[in-house]
């Protein structure tokens, strides 16, 4: 693959705007038209929240005898706001593996260490947080317990384990998770009589009540057993059970009246004429998994800037559309149309070809509980995709034979004020969110890492809604590792801790706000034939003609882009049956690995399995 990073000559320019595809009109074909029908509205709906009221008497009263200050809170929060940011913001007592008597005592003595790097040993082994972000709904904290300080826990893992922990005064109530793993916890039940263990979403979670309001420990893990690099959730009770029996008071301070819940809905007044949708839970036909369809969420969890910089944009499948793998479902050959390869994934017959640039269209289309391994608790079948899948406004392509989109041509933008959690090298980045009324993360994927590390895109990182934060790219695990697109997340916080929820609808209607225009639901009687390489009579899949350009589909390349790779080079064979299939553990997560067939083997040579969503911090 060339990596060009100097500015491009104007000649090189011009050609890859020739070579830009603008939106396609998706259903272009006459008799796949038909198949395409307006359909009842979604109405939306703002998120269940509950609010909680900390007792704060409580809270000093574990700090008595630790400073003489008629409230030590308040002198607590002064004494800590050097390494722990606008701790006093917090509405809940925040707790932290702390020794807040012995930083006290230093503080009074005048040898309270002035860095947060010399102020690690008031941490109890922990170190100083990564991260520490404390707003209106209470506050969220990560630290890294490192191998040298693991003493007698008897870790076989070689790596720092990241631990979370979070304290709210609110809640989003949801329906009970379809896989989840719940249990009490003895061992800890006199010093948090409400304490249970949750396992969910490759989490182990600790969630209890103190001072009357809801926290959770959170640490990532698998079900398999320990090694070096894979941490086992076994070993990871080690740790939270630890970091647990650290807990104290650090700060937090009574703030001035009673939360509201945050207002999400904002639609506009006038409607589209372009923007339609699906509504949520109607995934592309055969692609949920176990059988099930998607989970028909009707809530926006939050007012958002929808994380595109630009319109249009197209939120669509990237493994069951033009270019997709099927997820490891397998897939069945087609007559080629013209160059380009075709098929169809066995799940279904819809006719799609390998050149992603065909995937700009509207109508939208929900695959938030499309056919994944990953766990996800709000999907019918326990597992799903996590998030959904969304593509910016045009593919730019140097070779129209490639199929491929050049990347870094389009903006990503914050969706909220808020804080970045990040570890340097990471491809996943959060958007932490604590405001008024909405305790609230969002995951970006597919970002280089490398340029978020350049571009200081790492924990503590402060962002305003709106501003750039990276640029779309196909990262994943290696350049061109995936299709050009973004993968965004939506995690709120629960009782049993952060979890996945539906960003569907949130993605909706930030979107019609961008434009200005509220959107259109569709549906399909025959979804099968609803595509774009809508196959013809003589067996070829026909490409529709493109939509007419607009200011909006074209824009220049920017001067750092990189040339899409040789199709040879960047191509993956995706051909797979679900004859042989087995989970096993890739990269600390649960894969299910299917091997083609033998007339697959022989025809193809050879086989790489490609998935949507690797390995990711967090």
């Amino acid at each position: 693959m060339t990596i060009v990073r100097a500015a491009l000559p104007a000649c090189v320019v011009v050609a890859v705007l020739l070579l830009a595809r603008p939106a396609f009109a998706q259903y272009a074909n006459s008799a796949a038209a038909a198949t395409i029908e307006t359909a009842p509205n979604v109405a939306m709906q703002s998120p269940r929240v509950s609010f909680y009221d900390a007792d704060w008497s409580a809270a000093r009263a574990t700090l008595a005898g630790a400073a003489p200050a008629s409230d030590v809170l308040a002198q607590l929060d002064a004494a800590a706001e050097k390494i722990l940011p606008k701790i006093g913001a917090s509405p809940v007592p925040v707790l932290l593996p702390f020794d807040a008597a012995g930083f006290l005592l230093d503080q009074a003595q005048g040898t309270t260490q002035g860095t947060t790097g010399d102020a690690a040993k008031y941490f109890l082994g922990f170190g100083t947080p990564a991260l520490f972000f404390s707003g209106p709904s209470g506050y969220d904290a990560e630290f890294a317990l490192r191998p040298e300080n693991f003493g007698t826990l008897g870790l076989v893992f070689e790596k720092p384990v990241d631990v979370l922990v979070t304290g709210s005064d609110l809640l989003y109530e949801l329906d009970p998770p379809t896989l989840s793993d719940v249990s009490p916890v003895p061992a800890l039940a006199a010093d948090f009589p409400d304490i249970r263990r949750v396992l969910l979403e490759e989490r182990v979670r600790y969630t209890f009540t103190r001072f009357g309001v809801p926290y959770v420990v959170a640490i990532g893990c698998n079900d398999g057993a320990n090694s070096a690099h894979r941490l086992s959730c076994h070993d990871a009770d080690k740790v939270a059970v630890r970091f647990l029996k650290a807990l104290a008071v650090a700060g937090g301070l009574p703030q001035a009246g009673k939360p509201v819940a945050a207002q999400t809905i904002v639609p506009p007044q006038g409607v589209s004429p372009e923007f339609t949708y699906y509504a949520p839970g109607d995934l592309i036909p055969g692609t949920g998994m176990k059988g099930q369809n998607g989970r028909a969420d009707p809530t926006v969890y939050a007012a958002i800037r929808y994380p595109m910089q630009t319109a249009p944009s197209y939120v669509n499948s990237q493994s069951f559309t033009n270019w997709g793998d099927c997820n490891l479902t397998g897939r069945v050959n087609l007559p080629r149309a013209g160059k380009t390869a075709a098929y169809h994934c066995r799940v279904n017959s819809i006719p799609l070809v390998e050149d992603e640039s065909k995937n700009y269209a509207y109508p939208w289309r929900d695959n938030f509980c499309e056919h994944r391994d990953y766990y996800v608790g709000q999907c019918p079948g326990g597992l799903g995709h996590q998030g959904e899948d969304i593509r910016p406004s045009a593919c730019l392509m140097r070779d129209p034979d490639s199929g491929r989109c050049i990347p870094y041509a389009h903006n990503l933008v914050a969706a909220r004020d808020g804080v970045l959690m990040r570890n340097p090298g990471d491809e996943a980045l959060y958007l932490v969110v604590d405001g008024p009324g909405g305790h609230i993360r969002f995951r970006y994927l597919y970002m280089n890492p490398q340029m978020l590390d350049a571009s200081g895109m790492v924990n503590g990182r402060l962002v305003s809604e709106g501003e750039v934060i990276g640029t779309v790219d196909n990262y994943q695990q290696r350049q061109a590792g995936t299709s050009y697109h973004l993968h965004f997340n939506e995690q709120v916080f629960t009782r049993d801790g952060w979890v996945f929820v539906n960003p569907y609808m949130t993605l909706v209607a930030a979107y019609e706000r961008l434009i200005a225009g509220r959107g259109r639901v569709v549906q399909d009687a025959v979804a099968t034939t609803a595509s774009i390489g809508r196959p013809a009579a003589d067996g070829h899949a026909q490409i529709p003609a493109a939509a007419p350009q607009t200011d909006a589909t074209l824009m220049p390349a920017p001067p750092n882009a990189i040339a899409a790779p040789d199709k040879n080079e960047s191509r993956e064979d995706k051909a797979v049956s679900t004859e042989s299939c087995q989970t096993r553990f890739v990269s600390a997560h649960r894969r299910r690995i299917c091997e083609p067939d033998r007339a697959e083997r022989r025809a193809r040579g050879r086989h790489v399995v490609r998935s949507v969503d690797r390995d990711v911090s967090r």
